[in-house]
């Protein structure tokens, strides 16, 4: 899926960067101190040579944001699609059961990693880091700051990637067992880990590529590695899977991993291969930075606590009867489809925090952080409500086909109706948790707010798995994750963004209100009419219908830009349609 092309001949793609003109008047000869500047890690600032101002280095503009969010939104959807047809074609050819279970036990790798060195744990290390390079790039430092950075940091990473899939390799058999000890097929589940293993290098240099590009205010390319990722999979799966089996997405995995490094490479070089140097910094040449281990270990250690989830609920279904981790796995991976899409904002703003406080802008950085809780809880409310009401009907469309059967749809989209009462949760745990991080210094609290929802997990899914079973298990991490929410959101006056907590839980029950009411009206409409697919289309449209209105009428503040991003998209589709 290509970005939708625009109808104002100057504006330029996301992929590039606008450009804009200084303030008027004279620069100060030195900068205030920053997060950036009085960092361990950095070097002071030096009075700003002149030069011409990079597009990187100017503030970002509204027009410029929203159109970067719509084509990471739009490849991203293309990929949520994807990963549905991956999905859809594993449940087509190896059903729900032993062999699925087995390979989803591996699976776990590609999720861990996805998580460690994509989405959050490497980026909110590297993301403020690079922005600060280039605050101390524009500020006039001697060298190319970001250039040092990655001399600094990018062979030490390549070597522990490397080291870490080697070992995993290795102790596969070990792995296997501590992770799911009741598991039909231990054999199997250890050839699909060994090679899902490969991941943790190509993992690691796609999110250390990603995070380079994001910094520049590079999007596109980022925005398209799930892309390329889903495509491997596929693509191996009816390639090889009469004659390997479920080891063929395995497989698939470590060719998906490779792609995702492909697929930004040149981008990468590009933007490495600019370099702006002034009369002041001919000659000169900046020492490799090291990359902050204090704030590396607590962004990991973070990303490592959520990510437990998915090791706690495999443990516990794995003692449950064959195909358990499979139901959970399926109703997972449609729920999260609201969550992820309502986080694509905070992926285009995430640089533009960081690069705000490492200006000393905090006024900047907490507006930006209040309107990102306010539209991302709008969405994916809208999402779970439609999760909610239309479960059985979209379950069944999208995997009741081959050996997955009617009994299978039932029992997914039971869970999925559980696991979406966490939705919300996890979209305030991804917001909140970028702010915690994006000053490019350690935080400690938001490890120990992971903990204790890992904590409440655990408990919850024990006391529950009895009477309950893989739905017990789908609460408990709804509860954990709702409970580390809270967490993040109670500390955030006195450890990150000073945020108005009470303006932002205001904001918040307006459109949870609107929540409520959409999914029991659109429930009762999805049920009426007989064919799943005309009792999906009718609940969806019931509860776009009532959440939009009632939202409207409440005054919730997420729904003026979400309406003007709806229009924006209108008048792409109709230019693209009608030039």
């Amino acid at each position: 899926m290509s970005p939708l092309p625009d109808p104002t001949p100057t504006q330029p793609p996301a992929d590039t960067p606008v450009p804009i003109p200084p303030p008027p008047g004279p620069a100060p000869a030195q900068p205030p101190l920053t997060h950036a500047s009085t960092s361990p890690h950095l070097t002071p600032p030096t009075p700003a040579a002149p030069s011409l101002p990079a597009p990187e280095n100017a503030a970002p503009t509204g027009r410029f944001l929203a159109h970067a969010t719509l084509v990471t939104a739009s490849l991203s959807i293309a990929a949520a699609l994807l990963g549905l047809v991956r999905d859809q074609s594993l449940a087509r050819l190896f059903g729900a059961g032993r062999d699925t279970d087995a390979f989803l036990v591996a699976w776990t790798v590609p999720e861990f990693a996805a998580t460690l060195l994509i989405e959050d744990g490497l980026a909110f290390a590297l993301i403020p880091a690079f922005s600060g390079a280039l605050a101390r790039r524009a500020r006039g430092e001697p060298g190319d700051p970001v250039r040092s950075l990655v001399a600094g940091t990018l062979p030490r990473l390549t070597l522990a990637f490397t080291a870490v899939g080697a070992l995993l390799a290795v102790a596969a058999p070990q792995f296997v067992a501590a992770l799911a000890p009741g598991l039909p097929d231990p054999a199997l589940a250890v050839d699909c880990t060994r090679l899902t293993a490969t991941c943790v290098l190509s993992f690691g240099l796609a999110g250390y590529s990603s995070a380079v590009l994001r910094a520049h205010r590079r999007f596109l390319a980022p925005a398209a590695i799930y892309l390329a990722y889903n495509v491997g999979i596929i693509a191996a799966m009816y390639a090889l899977g009469g004659r390997w089996g479920v080891r063929s997405a395995a497989l698939g995995v470590a060719a998906g991993g490779c792609l995702m490094v492909l697929v930004q490479l040149p981008s990468v070089v590009r933007q490495l291969r600019r370099r702006r140097i002034s009369g002041t910094q001919a000659g000169a040449a900046a020492a490799a930075q090291p990359l902050n281990v204090p704030l590396l270990a607590t962004v990991l250690l973070f990303a490592l606590c959520r990510q437990s989830q998915v090791l706690i609920e495999r443990f516990l279904a794995s003692e449950l009867p064959a195909g358990a981790i499979s139901h959970l796995n399926y109703a997972q991976k449609v729920a999260q489809i609201p969550m992820t899409l309502s986080m694509m904002l905070c992926t285009v703003t995430f640089p533009v925090v960081a690069r705000a406080l490492a200006d000393g802008d905090t006024e900047r950085a907490r507006t930006r952080v209040e309107q990102d809780l306010a539209l991302a809880g709008c969405l994916v409310l809208l999402g779970t409500a439609a999760v909610v009401a239309c479960a059985p009907q979209l379950i069944g469309l999208l995997f009741q086909r081959g050996a997955f059967t009617a009994q299978d749809t039932a029992a997914t989209a039971g869970v999925m109706r559980v696991y979406a009462l966490g939705l919300l949760g996890q979209t305030l745990t991804g917001v909140l948790v970028r702010s915690y991080f994006s000053a490019g210094r350690p935080a400690w609290y938001p490890v120990a707010a992971m903990t204790a929802g890992i904590v409440a997990t655990s408990w919850t899914g024990a006391w529950t798995l009895g009477s309950w079973g893989v739905t017990g298990i789908a609460a408990a991490n709804a509860t954990g994750i709702t409970l580390t929410a809270v967490l993040l959101l109670a500390g955030m006056r006195l450890r990150s963004v000073p945020i108005r907590t009470g303006s932002v839980l205001r904001e918040l029950s307006r459109p949870l209100r609107a929540a409520v009411v959409a999914t029991v009206a659109g429930g009762f409409v999805a049920g009426l009419p007989s064919a799943p697919l005309a009792g999906l289309a009718a609940g969806a449209a019931t509860v776009t219908v009532v959440f939009v209105l009632l939202g409207w009428a409440l005054g919730a503040q997420g729904f003026a830009p979400a309406l003007r991003s709806v229009r924006s998209l209108t008048r792409k589709l109709a230019h693209a349609v009608l030039r």
